[in-house]
């Protein structure tokens, strides 16, 4: 099959590229530096051209709901469009569980795209996912006060980024399945505590105080409203283990 990946650079992208290559299938990557634009949709009717199915991993870098739900709704309407006029039979999302139930600031975005999908003409899969274990050195980087890094509390259960991508890779040469049943790591963690154990990994020893981050979305989390439920697939390595494999 021929699989195209939107944001198949990013850090579920690169891995669900791998993973439909070592399946045996022709990976063709949606991105601006493969000359194609999701926001304008400039380039993306000739990428999607003799596609049989297409995997939405698209993330924008922003915390504000507005901005969020632009770029969503843009980017993913453009890619469902263009993907049904090429004739592409499936389009596979990658969204994050508890969404609904934590519909504020970046979720509110995602909650716009799931039902762009949901609307679109082409037959569909949704796959949510909890956060990556990725997310813990992304929040290492980002979250600050001045030069203090801080780590927001927050009940979560990671996965591994790889096994999402070869999770998206499978269900794409499956039959379009509506909602997919969520995937979430082996076991719940502390965001704080992860981040903590990053940063310790990375070599840095100053302080890093466990906050409370101010927020609807953050509140929602630390609550616990981004967990699984008791139907979700559990992954397999846990984000002690993906530390001590970096």
């Amino acid at each position: 099959m021929k699989i195209a990946i939107a944001g198949g650079t990013g850090v579920v992208g690169r891995h669900t590229v791998e993973a439909v290559r070592a399946a045996g299938h022709d990976a063709v990557v949606l991105s601006r530096s493969h000359g194609v634009d999701l926001v304008t949709g400039s380039g993306l009717y000739a990428a999607l051209t003799g596609v049989d199915a297409v995997i939405d991993v698209a993330s924008v870098e922003t915390l504000k709901a507005a901005e969020a739900i632009e770029f969503f709704t843009a980017a993913t309407g453009n890619l469902v469009s263009a993907a049904a006029d090429a004739g592409v039979s499936h389009v596979v999302l990658l969204s994050i569980v508890g969404i609904d139930r934590i519909p504020y600031d970046y979720y509110a975005g995602k909650v716009a795209q799931e039902k762009v999908i949901e609307a679109s003409r082409v037959p569909w899969t949704i796959q949510r996912a909890t956060q990556f274990h990725e997310f813990a050195a992304q929040l290492f980087a980002r979250a600050k006060v001045g030069p203090l890094h801080i780590a927001p509390r927050a009940r979560t259960q990671p996965i591994a980024a790889r096994e999402v991508g070869e999770r998206l890779a499978a269900l794409a040469v499956d039959e379009p399945r509506g909602r997919a049943a969520d995937i979430a790591g082996p076991r719940e963690e502390q965001l704080a505590d992860m981040i903590r154990a990053y940063a310790r990994g990375q070599g840095y020893r100053g302080w890093i105080p466990a906050l409370n981050v101010p927020g609807p979305q953050m509140a929602g989390m630390r609550a616990g409203a981004a967990l699984p439920g008791p139907d979700a697939v559990l992954g397999r390595q846990t984000f002690e283990e993906w530390l001590a494999a970096r």
